[in-house]
């Protein structure tokens, strides 16, 4: 149980080919939503005049060896375990939901691609995606119900839906349903398959073809954002006031 690949039901209903080609358009889809993005909200506009405002008025320059510095830390703290988050449980949540996604996206590719047809593929790939997508799901409905800033801060219901949520509820809906497809393959009820089956990918292709209205490119953005803050105060030219408390740390002790 739950050792079995959970694609292989979809080729009932689609060559494995489709599946392939699936991916590969929802791939794109991203990239080329992301580029909107940067183009149509002009963010390429502002990070290029905000690197050359900042490069102005820089008052010491860093070499390569500072620069590689500021590089790891942004990787270790920022990225790796989202450092910028000042509330523990909204840090936790972001870490399970990411890496949870990228576990469960990353065994999806190679089930679809290597074994499209292999009920049995490796069984360590189907508990993997297991633990990808329930990891997600933790993350996810934590942060949905109870962390985000409208619920915590402004005590708004959690049904109340806004367009900064479609990111998180699509890719809860197509994760959810991921799951609920394999348990129905499992009872080979066929109708119910093809039911399932339909929803999940409705869910996932709103969640990738959404990328422009969504707040999925904040994932390539943030990085970028993060690694620039980090060289404006080593080079002196940030606008923003020194941290607060020693090591940089700009989070008030109530939330660390």
């Amino acid at each position: 149980m739950f050792t079995t690949n959970p694609f292989t039901p979809l080729t009932l209903f689609v060559s494995p080919a489709v599946l392939q080609v699936y991916i590969v358009l929802m791939a794109l889809a991203v990239a080329i939503g992301t580029l909107f993005d940067l183009i149509h909200g002009k963010k390429i506009k502002f990070f290029l005049q905000e690197r050359k405002r900042t490069k102005a008025a820089a008052k010491r320059r860093l070499g390569a060896a500072d620069m590689a510095a500021i590089a790891v830390r942004t990787l270790v703290h920022d990225i790796a375990t989202f450092g910028e988050f000042c509330n523990n449980h909204r840090r936790i949540s972001h870490v399970l939901m990411f890496y949870g996604f990228v576990l469960y996206l990353m065994m999806t590719i190679v089930m679809v691609f290597i074994y499209p047809t292999d009920t049995y593929a490796p069984a360590v790939l189907p508990i993997l995606w297991n633990i990808g997508a329930l990891m997600t799901l933790v993350g996810g409905y934590w942060f949905f119900f109870f962390l985000r800033v409208n619920v915590m801060h402004d005590g708004h219901s959690p049904w109340r839906l806004e367009r900064a949520d479609l990111f998180i509820v699509t890719l809860l809906a197509s994760v959810t349903f991921a799951l609920l497809l394999e348990v129905v393959a499992m009872a080979e009820n066929v109708s119910a398959t093809r039911v399932f089956a339909g929803i999940y990918l409705f869910f996932t292709t709103l969640l990738f073809v959404s990328v422009s209205w969504s707040k999925l490119p904040h994932m390539f953005y943030k990085p970028v954002m993060a690694f620039q803050r980090r060289v404006e105060e080593a080079d002196g030219s940030s606008g923003l006031p020194a941290p607060a408390t020693t090591g940089g740390d700009r989070c008030p002790p109530s939330h660390t």
